[in-house]
């Protein structure tokens, strides 16, 4: 039996083989822990954890002793708000992000409520755009950091970043940023950008799951956080543990081969997703996409009328691999609060899907894809 087709990269993406042909040494042969600096194992380890380090920087435009190597986006979300808390300044006491944002910024920020932390909620609107206007009116004397998004898991809609990082700038304070969905998607400088802060994953990127980073803007006095695990120096005292070395040489490839491919990926994806979408709006009357048209150029979050979500995607799991929204909360049977606060009724949150495509996605694919998305919807609709 073949394999559905897979439409959920944004969820993640399976490792590219070169990036697993690279690992493969350090699981045995090249076992050494990167902090034994009495021979040769360790000096091996740590070449490659160096390496990798470098090549991870150069693709956000860093310096390599500005990354720091996590288990992924949501330890470096919590590594980065939970630690810029604790080492903040009397009186710096306010976190401001958006309703939009991922579960891991929104919980945290959550949990930083209840020891005490204001945090200031942003709207958006229909197209889940933020105001500018609204952000700078937000800031406070005692506000403490800015926490907005690269782009969104959900829709793909990309934030203005280096006009929040203008702002950040122009009143003092740090921005972080979840840039999980765009780095290896996009062009990302974390320093053009004004960026204090910024998490990634490999696995979004074709790399391995369970590696990641924390980008701190050394120059920036404002990058100062207390660690979240004690128990040793490991990545500048801030991360005690064993380094992940087979997960971080994966990470490494996969920038590397992210650096030199994105642009030529980015042309075949758009041209892909849009003649989707003009194929989905044609042959069923109402179709709308959820988004601006500023957004990733391999997402397309798509509604459909008097659709069950669900329901439909379990009719096509067969053929299609495709999700409702972020893989951490689609278990959970409530609507997006991502559409929800882009303004949308929960019917028509439950009538839309996330296409996402990637890098193995075929040309040569997206004509079944296009047949057997409109056949299933067709077939669900109570006008048909």
């Amino acid at each position: 039996m073949s394999k559905p087709i897979y439409l959920d990269y944004n969820s993640t993406t399976p490792c590219d083989p070169r990036v697993v042909e690279a690992m493969l040494p350090y699981f045995s042969g090249e076992f050494g822990n990167p902090a034994s600096r009495d021979h040769l194992y360790g000096w091996k380890a740590k070449d490659a954890v160096d390496e990798a380090r470098e090549q991870v920087a150069a693709l956000v435009g860093a310096h390599s002793e500005e990354i720091i190597f996590t288990s992924g986006a949501t330890e470096a979300i919590n590594m980065a708000l939970k630690g810029l808390a604790v080492a903040a300044p009397i009186g710096k006491n306010h976190i401001i992000t958006c309703h939009t944002e991922h579960n891991a910024v929104l919980d945290t920020c959550a949990y930083l409520e209840k020891k005490g932390l204001a945090v200031s909620y942003l709207g958006v609107d229909k197209e889940g755009n933020i105001s500018l206007e609204e952000l700078e009116g937000s800031i406070r004397p005692e506000t403490l950091c800015i926490s907005l998004m690269w782009a969104n898991n959900e829709t793909g809609v990309i934030h203005p970043i280096e006009k929040i990082g203008h702002l950040a700038q122009k009143h003092h304070v740090a921005f972080f940023c979840d840039a999980t969905q765009a780095v290896g998607k996009i062009p990302v400088n974390a320093q053009e950008a004004g960026i204090t802060l910024m998490a990634f994953s490999a696995h979004k990127m074709y790399g391995p799951k369970g590696i990641g980073a924390l980008y701190l803007n050394k120059k920036s006095h404002l990058s100062k956080i207390s660690p979240l695990l004690n128990g040793g120096s490991h990545e500048h005292g801030l991360r005690s543990g064993t380094l992940n070395v087979p997960g971080i040489v994966g990470f490494g490839q996969a920038a590397r081969v992210c650096a030199q491919e994105m642009t030529m990926e980015h042309i075949n994806l758009v041209n892909w997703r849009d003649k989707l979408e003009v194929a989905l709006m044609d042959a069923i009357p109402e179709t709308k996409v959820n988004g601006s048209a500023n957004r990733l150029s391999h997402v397309s979050n798509i509604r459909f009328p008097q659709i069950n979500a669900e329901n439909l995607l379990l009719s096509l799991s067969q053929h299609l691999a495709l999700s409702r929204g972020s893989a951490c909360t689609s278990n959970v049977q409530r609507p997006s609060h991502v559409l929800k606060a882009m303004g949308l009724g929960d019917a028509e949150a439950f009538g839309s899907i996330r296409i996402s495509l990637g890098r193995f996605t075929k040309e040569v694919e997206m004509e079944l894809v296009i047949e057997k998305l409109t056949a299933g919807i067709l077939s669900f609709s109570p006008t048909h």
